[in-house]
Protein backbone atom coordinates (compact mmCIF):
# COMPACT_ATOMS: atom_id res chain seq x y z
CA UNK A 1 0.00 0.00 0.00
CA UNK A 2 1.22 2.81 0.49
CA UNK A 3 -0.08 5.20 2.79
CA UNK A 4 0.43 8.71 1.47
CA UNK A 5 2.63 10.66 -0.95
CA UNK A 6 3.56 13.90 -0.33
CA UNK A 7 2.38 16.81 1.15
CA UNK A 8 2.56 19.64 3.98
CA UNK A 9 3.94 20.06 7.20
CA UNK A 10 4.88 21.89 10.03
CA UNK A 11 8.39 20.44 10.22
CA UNK A 12 10.74 19.02 7.39
CA UNK A 13 13.31 16.10 8.28
CA UNK A 14 15.31 16.69 6.14
CA UNK A 15 17.65 13.42 4.88
CA UNK A 16 20.66 15.97 3.68
CA UNK A 17 22.32 13.03 1.61
CA UNK A 18 25.71 13.73 2.50
CA UNK A 19 26.61 10.53 2.82
CA UNK A 20 29.60 8.80 3.78
CA UNK A 21 30.83 4.76 3.76
CA UNK A 22 31.56 4.38 7.64
CA UNK A 23 35.10 4.33 8.02
CA UNK A 24 37.46 2.88 10.21
CA UNK A 25 38.03 6.62 12.42
CA UNK A 26 34.28 5.94 13.73
CA UNK A 27 34.39 3.83 17.57
CA UNK A 28 31.50 2.14 17.07
CA UNK A 29 31.14 -1.43 16.45
CA UNK A 30 29.97 -2.81 13.09
CA UNK A 31 29.19 -6.10 11.35
CA UNK A 32 30.15 -6.56 8.17
CA UNK A 33 27.99 -5.07 5.43
CA UNK A 34 27.25 -8.35 2.46
CA UNK A 35 30.03 -8.24 -0.24
CA UNK A 36 27.73 -6.19 -3.21
CA UNK A 37 26.61 -3.28 -0.44
CA UNK A 38 28.04 -0.40 0.90
CA UNK A 39 26.87 0.77 4.06
CA UNK A 40 25.38 4.13 4.09
CA UNK A 41 25.13 6.67 7.03
CA UNK A 42 22.91 9.86 6.40
CA UNK A 43 22.15 12.66 9.02
CA UNK A 44 18.91 13.99 9.61
CA UNK A 45 18.60 17.58 9.64
CA UNK A 46 15.00 19.64 10.42
CA UNK A 47 13.89 23.02 9.36
CA UNK A 48 10.46 24.94 9.79
CA UNK A 49 7.99 25.61 7.16
CA UNK A 50 4.73 27.75 7.21
CA UNK A 51 1.34 25.49 8.27
CA UNK A 52 -1.92 25.87 6.41
CA UNK A 53 -4.71 25.51 8.54
CA UNK A 54 -5.16 22.69 10.52
CA UNK A 55 -9.02 22.62 10.75
CA UNK A 56 -9.68 19.85 7.55
CA UNK A 57 -13.10 19.25 6.87
CA UNK A 58 -14.43 15.65 7.53
CA UNK A 59 -14.28 14.15 3.96
CA UNK A 60 -14.06 10.42 2.88
CA UNK A 61 -11.12 9.38 0.21
CA UNK A 62 -12.06 8.74 -2.99
CA UNK A 63 -12.51 5.28 -3.53
CA UNK A 64 -10.59 5.16 -6.95
CA UNK A 65 -7.42 5.88 -4.74
CA UNK A 66 -7.31 2.70 -3.04
CA UNK A 67 -7.91 1.21 0.12
CA UNK A 68 -4.86 1.41 1.19
CA UNK A 69 -4.40 5.06 0.89
CA UNK A 70 -4.50 7.31 3.37
CA UNK A 71 -4.42 11.17 2.46
CA UNK A 72 -1.00 12.82 3.46
CA UNK A 73 -2.19 16.11 5.17
CA UNK A 74 -0.38 16.45 8.07
CA UNK A 75 2.71 18.28 9.48
CA UNK A 76 5.99 16.37 9.16
CA UNK A 77 7.84 15.00 6.07
CA UNK A 78 10.55 12.95 5.67
CA UNK A 79 12.51 14.63 3.02
CA UNK A 80 16.07 13.25 1.63
CA UNK A 81 18.43 15.55 -0.90
CA UNK A 82 20.52 13.84 -3.46
CA UNK A 83 21.39 14.28 -7.17
CA UNK A 84 20.27 12.61 -10.53
CA UNK A 85 21.47 12.86 -14.11
CA UNK A 86 25.00 14.23 -15.93
CA UNK A 87 25.83 16.28 -14.97
CA UNK A 88 24.07 15.91 -11.33
CA UNK A 89 20.81 18.21 -10.81
CA UNK A 90 20.09 18.20 -7.05
CA UNK A 91 16.47 17.08 -6.11
CA UNK A 92 14.73 17.11 -2.91
CA UNK A 93 12.09 13.84 -2.17
CA UNK A 94 9.52 12.66 -0.17
CA UNK A 95 11.15 9.62 2.01
CA UNK A 96 8.41 6.78 2.18
CA UNK A 97 8.35 3.27 2.43
CA UNK A 98 4.70 3.15 1.99
CA UNK A 99 5.11 3.74 -1.88
CA UNK A 100 7.11 2.13 -4.48
CA UNK A 101 7.29 4.60 -7.43
CA UNK A 102 9.95 6.94 -7.02
CA UNK A 103 9.46 10.05 -9.11
CA UNK A 104 10.56 13.55 -9.90
CA UNK A 105 8.60 16.94 -11.52
CA UNK A 106 9.50 17.69 -14.22
CA UNK A 107 7.95 20.40 -15.19
CA UNK A 108 6.08 23.12 -13.14
CA UNK A 109 3.14 25.29 -13.57
CA UNK A 110 4.97 27.90 -11.08
CA UNK A 111 8.82 29.10 -11.62
CA UNK A 112 8.82 28.56 -7.89
CA UNK A 113 8.64 25.04 -7.88
CA UNK A 114 11.61 22.86 -8.21
CA UNK A 115 11.74 20.27 -11.41
CA UNK A 116 14.41 17.80 -12.95
CA UNK A 117 15.20 18.90 -16.77
CA UNK A 118 15.53 15.76 -18.16
CA UNK A 119 17.13 17.17 -21.51
CA UNK A 120 19.80 18.52 -19.56
CA UNK A 121 20.99 14.95 -18.43
CA UNK A 122 23.35 13.00 -21.04
CA UNK A 123 21.95 10.21 -18.76
CA UNK A 124 18.71 10.59 -19.34
CA UNK A 125 16.34 7.98 -21.14
CA UNK A 126 12.50 7.08 -21.47
CA UNK A 127 11.16 3.98 -21.29
CA UNK A 128 9.21 2.23 -24.08
CA UNK A 129 6.21 0.76 -23.68
CA UNK A 130 6.78 -1.86 -25.68
CA UNK A 131 9.34 -2.65 -23.57
CA UNK A 132 10.03 -5.81 -20.95
CA UNK A 133 10.84 -3.13 -18.61
CA UNK A 134 7.42 -1.51 -18.66
CA UNK A 135 5.52 -4.12 -18.77
CA UNK A 136 7.13 -6.32 -15.36
CA UNK A 137 8.57 -3.70 -13.74
CA UNK A 138 5.15 -2.21 -12.93
CA UNK A 139 3.73 -4.93 -12.18
CA UNK A 140 2.86 -4.02 -7.91
CA UNK A 141 1.73 -0.79 -8.85
CA UNK A 142 -1.64 0.19 -7.46
CA UNK A 143 -2.67 1.02 -11.79
CA UNK A 144 -1.30 -0.55 -14.84
CA UNK A 145 1.13 0.95 -17.11
CA UNK A 146 0.10 1.99 -20.29
CA UNK A 147 1.12 3.53 -23.64
CA UNK A 148 0.68 7.37 -24.49
CA UNK A 149 1.08 9.12 -27.37
CA UNK A 150 4.56 9.21 -28.12
CA UNK A 151 4.54 5.24 -27.38
CA UNK A 152 6.38 5.57 -23.67
CA UNK A 153 5.73 4.02 -20.92
CA UNK A 154 2.72 5.73 -18.99
CA UNK A 155 2.65 5.30 -15.28
CA UNK A 156 0.18 7.36 -13.02
CA UNK A 157 -0.04 7.56 -9.08
CA UNK A 158 -2.69 8.73 -6.81
CA UNK A 159 -3.04 8.94 -2.91
CA UNK A 160 -6.50 9.53 -0.98
CA UNK A 161 -6.34 12.95 0.00
CA UNK A 162 -6.82 13.26 -4.43
CA UNK A 163 -3.67 14.22 -5.08
CA UNK A 164 -2.05 12.64 -7.79
CA UNK A 165 0.57 12.79 -10.80
CA UNK A 166 1.29 11.27 -14.07
CA UNK A 167 3.97 11.12 -16.57
CA UNK A 168 6.69 8.78 -18.09
CA UNK A 169 9.00 5.84 -16.61
CA UNK A 170 12.15 6.82 -17.31
CA UNK A 171 16.01 5.90 -16.43
CA UNK A 172 18.95 8.19 -15.46
CA UNK A 173 21.97 8.15 -13.14
CA UNK A 174 21.17 8.40 -9.48
CA UNK A 175 23.95 9.72 -7.01
CA UNK A 176 23.63 8.32 -3.74
CA UNK A 177 26.48 8.53 -0.91
CA UNK A 178 29.98 8.36 -3.22
CA UNK A 179 28.78 6.31 -6.03
CA UNK A 180 26.86 6.83 -9.15
CA UNK A 181 24.09 3.89 -9.78
CA UNK A 182 22.95 4.38 -13.63
CA UNK A 183 19.85 2.98 -14.76
CA UNK A 184 17.88 3.90 -11.87
CA UNK A 185 14.03 4.08 -12.83
CA UNK A 186 11.93 6.47 -12.38
CA UNK A 187 8.57 8.46 -12.96
CA UNK A 188 8.90 11.93 -14.87
CA UNK A 189 5.92 13.21 -13.71
CA UNK A 190 4.68 16.42 -15.98
CA UNK A 191 0.77 16.48 -14.71
CA UNK A 192 -0.87 15.98 -11.14
CA UNK A 193 -3.00 17.62 -9.00
CA UNK A 194 -1.69 18.39 -5.34
CA UNK A 195 -3.09 18.80 -1.99
CA UNK A 196 0.15 20.59 -1.15
CA UNK A 197 1.38 24.08 -2.85
CA UNK A 198 3.10 24.83 0.41
CA UNK A 199 5.39 21.18 -0.41
CA UNK A 200 5.47 21.36 -3.69
CA UNK A 201 7.43 24.79 -3.69
CA UNK A 202 10.10 22.76 -1.47
CA UNK A 203 9.99 19.38 -3.08
CA UNK A 204 11.20 17.87 -6.11
CA UNK A 205 9.23 14.58 -5.70
CA UNK A 206 8.64 11.32 -3.87
CA UNK A 207 11.25 8.57 -2.98
CA UNK A 208 9.18 4.99 -2.60
CA UNK A 209 10.84 2.67 -0.15
CA UNK A 210 8.50 -0.43 -0.10
CA UNK A 211 9.34 -3.98 -1.30
CA UNK A 212 8.30 -3.18 -5.16
CA UNK A 213 10.34 -4.01 -7.95
CA UNK A 214 10.80 -0.20 -8.99
CA UNK A 215 11.28 1.23 -5.30
CA UNK A 216 14.54 2.57 -4.55
CA UNK A 217 15.39 -0.30 -1.72
CA UNK A 218 14.61 -2.79 -4.42
CA UNK A 219 16.91 -1.34 -7.64
CA UNK A 220 19.52 -0.59 -4.86
CA UNK A 221 19.82 -4.29 -3.65
CA UNK A 222 19.70 -3.24 -0.17
CA UNK A 223 19.37 -5.89 2.25
CA UNK A 224 17.97 -3.91 5.27
CA UNK A 225 17.83 -0.21 5.95
CA UNK A 226 17.62 1.83 9.33
CA UNK A 227 16.08 5.10 10.60
CA UNK A 228 16.21 7.02 13.93
CA UNK A 229 14.40 10.20 14.10
CA UNK A 230 14.87 12.41 17.71
CA UNK A 231 11.79 13.85 19.45
CA UNK A 232 13.90 16.07 21.04
CA UNK A 233 15.85 17.94 18.76
CA UNK A 234 16.75 18.08 14.82
CA UNK A 235 19.03 15.86 14.86
CA UNK A 236 18.46 12.08 13.54
CA UNK A 237 20.08 9.09 11.40
CA UNK A 238 19.48 7.01 8.40
CA UNK A 239 21.43 3.73 7.33
CA UNK A 240 21.41 1.62 4.39
CA UNK A 241 22.96 -1.29 5.02
CA UNK A 242 23.17 -4.16 7.81
CA UNK A 243 24.92 -2.58 10.84
CA UNK A 244 25.65 -3.67 14.35
CA UNK A 245 25.41 -0.84 17.23
CA UNK A 246 26.31 -2.64 20.59
CA UNK A 247 25.14 0.72 22.47
CA UNK A 248 21.57 0.33 20.73
CA UNK A 249 20.49 -3.20 22.64
CA UNK A 250 18.45 -6.09 20.81
CA UNK A 251 15.41 -5.19 18.41
CA UNK A 252 12.26 -6.41 19.36
CA UNK A 253 11.35 -8.42 16.03
CA UNK A 254 8.16 -9.32 14.15
CA UNK A 255 8.17 -10.66 11.37
CA UNK A 256 6.36 -8.87 7.72
CA UNK A 257 3.06 -10.51 7.10
CA UNK A 258 3.34 -12.59 3.52
CA UNK A 259 0.42 -13.73 1.09
CA UNK A 260 0.80 -15.76 -1.79
CA UNK A 261 -2.91 -14.85 -2.97
CA UNK A 262 -3.81 -11.22 -4.76
CA UNK A 263 -6.29 -9.13 -2.65
CA UNK A 264 -8.49 -6.36 -3.73
CA UNK A 265 -7.21 -4.39 -0.76
CA UNK A 266 -3.97 -6.09 0.67
CA UNK A 267 -0.84 -4.18 -0.43
CA UNK A 268 1.52 -7.00 -0.70
CA UNK A 269 4.68 -4.95 -0.96
CA UNK A 270 4.16 -2.78 1.75
CA UNK A 271 5.77 -3.56 5.48
CA UNK A 272 3.09 -5.01 7.13
CA UNK A 273 3.08 -6.31 9.76
CA UNK A 274 0.29 -7.91 12.32
CA UNK A 275 -0.76 -6.03 15.69
CA UNK A 276 -2.77 -8.63 17.91
CA UNK A 277 -3.62 -5.98 20.47
CA UNK A 278 -3.24 -2.55 22.83
CA UNK A 279 -2.83 -1.83 26.40
CA UNK A 280 -3.31 1.35 28.24
CA UNK A 281 -1.32 1.56 31.18
CA UNK A 282 -1.06 -2.39 31.00
CA UNK A 283 -4.50 -2.47 30.69
CA UNK A 284 -5.73 -4.26 27.40
CA UNK A 285 -8.26 -3.41 25.38
CA UNK A 286 -11.04 -5.76 25.35
CA UNK A 287 -11.05 -6.65 21.77
CA UNK A 288 -10.29 -9.93 19.78
CA UNK A 289 -7.61 -10.60 17.66
CA UNK A 290 -9.62 -10.89 15.44
CA UNK A 291 -10.38 -7.35 14.58
CA UNK A 292 -6.48 -6.49 13.86
CA UNK A 293 -6.40 -9.21 11.19
CA UNK A 294 -7.22 -8.50 7.31
CA UNK A 295 -10.62 -9.67 5.97
CA UNK A 296 -11.17 -11.93 2.93
CA UNK A 297 -10.38 -8.37 0.71
CA UNK A 298 -7.33 -8.17 1.89
CA UNK A 299 -8.74 -4.76 4.32
CA UNK A 300 -7.41 -4.30 7.69
CA UNK A 301 -3.69 -4.88 7.13
CA UNK A 302 -1.11 -3.31 9.45
CA UNK A 303 1.66 -1.08 7.50
CA UNK A 304 4.44 0.96 9.08
CA UNK A 305 5.14 3.54 7.08
CA UNK A 306 7.55 6.93 7.18
CA UNK A 307 4.91 8.65 4.61
CA UNK A 308 2.41 9.33 7.30
CA UNK A 309 2.83 11.54 10.24
CA UNK A 310 0.24 9.58 12.89
CA UNK A 311 -1.12 6.52 13.77
CA UNK A 312 -4.58 5.51 12.61
CA UNK A 313 -6.62 2.80 13.24
CA UNK A 314 -9.86 1.33 12.00
CA UNK A 315 -13.28 2.88 13.64
CA UNK A 316 -13.62 -0.03 16.48
CA UNK A 317 -10.15 -0.27 17.41
CA UNK A 318 -9.86 3.45 17.92
CA UNK A 319 -13.28 3.75 19.56
CA UNK A 320 -11.89 1.68 22.16
CA UNK A 321 -8.25 3.48 22.72
CA UNK A 322 -10.50 6.47 22.35
CA UNK A 323 -12.66 5.83 25.38
CA UNK A 324 -9.90 4.19 27.48
CA UNK A 325 -7.67 7.09 27.23
CA UNK A 326 -9.91 9.37 27.55
CA UNK A 327 -11.42 7.25 30.97
CA UNK A 328 -7.86 7.46 32.37
CA UNK A 329 -7.42 10.58 31.58
CA UNK A 330 -10.87 12.11 33.06
CA UNK A 331 -10.14 14.52 35.76
CA UNK A 332 -6.73 15.59 34.25
CA UNK A 333 -7.28 16.97 30.77
CA UNK A 334 -10.17 19.16 29.50
CA UNK A 335 -11.53 17.81 26.50
CA UNK A 336 -12.10 20.30 23.79
CA UNK A 337 -16.01 20.09 22.72
CA UNK A 338 -16.15 21.27 19.35
CA UNK A 339 -17.92 18.86 16.99
CA UNK A 340 -16.62 21.00 14.35
CA UNK A 341 -12.95 20.50 14.59
CA UNK A 342 -11.34 17.17 13.58
CA UNK A 343 -7.36 17.50 13.30
CA UNK A 344 -6.96 16.17 9.70
CA UNK A 345 -9.74 15.00 9.11
CA UNK A 346 -9.82 11.61 11.59
CA UNK A 347 -8.35 13.14 14.68
CA UNK A 348 -11.52 13.56 16.35
CA UNK A 349 -10.19 13.35 20.45
CA UNK A 350 -8.98 17.21 21.47
CA UNK A 351 -8.07 18.96 24.22
CA UNK A 352 -7.19 22.34 26.10
CA UNK A 353 -4.16 23.37 27.46
CA UNK A 354 -3.54 26.88 28.72
CA UNK A 355 -0.53 28.33 27.13
CA UNK A 356 0.64 29.65 29.93
CA UNK A 357 2.00 26.72 31.62
CA UNK A 358 1.88 24.01 28.37
CA UNK A 359 3.57 21.44 30.13
CA UNK A 360 1.19 18.30 30.26
CA UNK A 361 0.39 16.47 33.07
CA UNK A 362 1.33 12.59 33.24
CA UNK A 363 -0.61 10.56 30.54
CA UNK A 364 -0.43 6.64 30.04
CA UNK A 365 1.68 4.68 28.08
CA UNK A 366 0.02 3.23 24.82
CA UNK A 367 1.56 -0.12 23.73
CA UNK A 368 0.86 -1.34 20.47
CA UNK A 369 1.31 -5.52 20.24
CA UNK A 370 2.27 -7.43 17.31
CA UNK A 371 3.04 -10.74 17.09
CA UNK A 372 6.56 -10.81 18.90
CA UNK A 373 7.04 -7.44 19.65
CA UNK A 374 5.41 -4.36 21.69
CA UNK A 375 6.60 -0.90 20.80
CA UNK A 376 5.74 1.93 24.06
CA UNK A 377 4.14 4.65 23.32
CA UNK A 378 5.15 7.06 25.92
CA UNK A 379 2.65 9.55 27.05
CA UNK A 380 4.88 12.49 25.88
CA UNK A 381 3.84 11.39 22.03
CA UNK A 382 -0.27 10.52 22.57
CA UNK A 383 -0.78 14.20 22.06
CA UNK A 384 0.28 17.14 19.72
CA UNK A 385 -0.23 20.48 19.98
CA UNK A 386 -1.76 21.65 16.87
CA UNK A 387 0.04 24.58 14.99
CA UNK A 388 -1.62 28.01 15.50
CA UNK A 389 -5.10 26.54 16.95
CA UNK A 390 -5.72 28.25 20.05
CA UNK A 391 -9.32 28.83 22.26
CA UNK A 392 -9.33 31.91 23.87
CA UNK A 393 -6.00 31.48 26.18
CA UNK A 394 -5.90 27.80 25.46
CA UNK A 395 -3.59 25.62 23.09
CA UNK A 396 -5.69 22.78 20.83
CA UNK A 397 -4.05 19.29 21.83
CA UNK A 398 -5.25 16.20 19.69
CA UNK A 399 -4.94 12.60 20.35
CA UNK A 400 -2.11 11.26 17.95
CA UNK A 401 -4.18 7.92 16.80
CA UNK A 402 -6.89 8.65 14.06
CA UNK A 403 -10.01 7.22 13.16
CA UNK A 404 -9.39 5.18 9.64
CA UNK A 405 -12.81 5.09 9.07
CA UNK A 406 -13.36 8.87 8.81
CA UNK A 407 -11.06 8.87 5.95
CA UNK A 408 -12.65 5.84 4.23
CA UNK A 409 -9.34 3.92 4.50
CA UNK A 410 -9.53 -0.28 5.52
CA UNK A 411 -6.30 -0.55 7.11
CA UNK A 412 -4.00 0.09 10.16
CA UNK A 413 -1.41 2.58 9.37
CA UNK A 414 2.29 2.78 12.16
CA UNK A 415 3.00 6.69 11.71
CA UNK A 416 6.81 8.19 12.19
CA UNK A 417 5.48 10.35 14.97
CA UNK A 418 5.14 7.02 17.00
CA UNK A 419 8.36 6.05 15.63
CA UNK A 420 10.17 8.84 17.12
CA UNK A 421 13.04 7.87 19.40
CA UNK A 422 13.18 4.47 18.38
CA UNK A 423 15.55 2.64 15.98
CA UNK A 424 13.24 1.27 13.39
CA UNK A 425 15.05 -1.52 11.14
CA UNK A 426 13.46 -2.90 8.02
CA UNK A 427 15.22 -6.11 7.40
CA UNK A 428 13.72 -7.36 4.17
CA UNK A 429 16.37 -10.48 3.44
CA UNK A 430 15.19 -12.41 7.13
CA UNK A 431 11.24 -10.13 6.21
CA UNK A 432 10.86 -8.69 9.16
CA UNK A 433 11.07 -5.05 11.05
CA UNK A 434 12.87 -4.54 14.40
CA UNK A 435 13.00 -1.72 16.82
CA UNK A 436 14.09 -0.55 20.13
CA UNK A 437 13.95 2.62 22.20
CA UNK A 438 17.16 4.64 22.00
CA UNK A 439 17.47 8.41 22.04
CA UNK A 440 18.05 9.30 18.56
CA UNK A 441 19.39 12.34 19.38
CA UNK A 442 22.20 10.51 21.64
CA UNK A 443 22.29 7.87 18.56
CA UNK A 444 23.49 10.64 16.23
CA UNK A 445 25.98 12.50 18.45
CA UNK A 446 27.35 8.62 18.73
CA UNK A 447 27.55 8.59 15.13
CA UNK A 448 29.52 12.02 14.73
CA UNK A 449 26.54 13.69 13.29
CA UNK A 450 25.15 15.61 16.24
Amino acid sequence: MAILGHRSRLLHLTFLFLATIFNSNCSLSLSSPTPNQQLLLLPLKTQHVPHPSSSLPRTRASAAAGGSKLPFRHNVTLTVSLSIGTPPQPATMVLDTGSELSWLRCSSPTSQQPVFRPLASKSYSTVPCSSPTCAERTRDLPLPASCDASKRCHVVVSYADASSAEGTLVSDTLLIGPSARPGFLFGCMDSGQSSSPEEDAKTTGLMGMNRGSLSLVTQMGVGMFSYCISGLDSSGVLLFGDAGFDWVGPLNYTPLVQISTPLPYFDRVAYTVQMEGIKVSGKVLPLPKSVFEPDHTGAGQTMVDSGTQFTFLLGPVYTALKNEFSGQTRGTLRVLNDPNFVFQGAMDLCYLVPSARPELPELPEVRLVFRGAEMSVPGRRLLYRVPGERRGSDWVYCFTFGNSDLLGVEAFVIGHHHQQDMWMEFDLERSRVGFAEVRCDLASQRLGLG
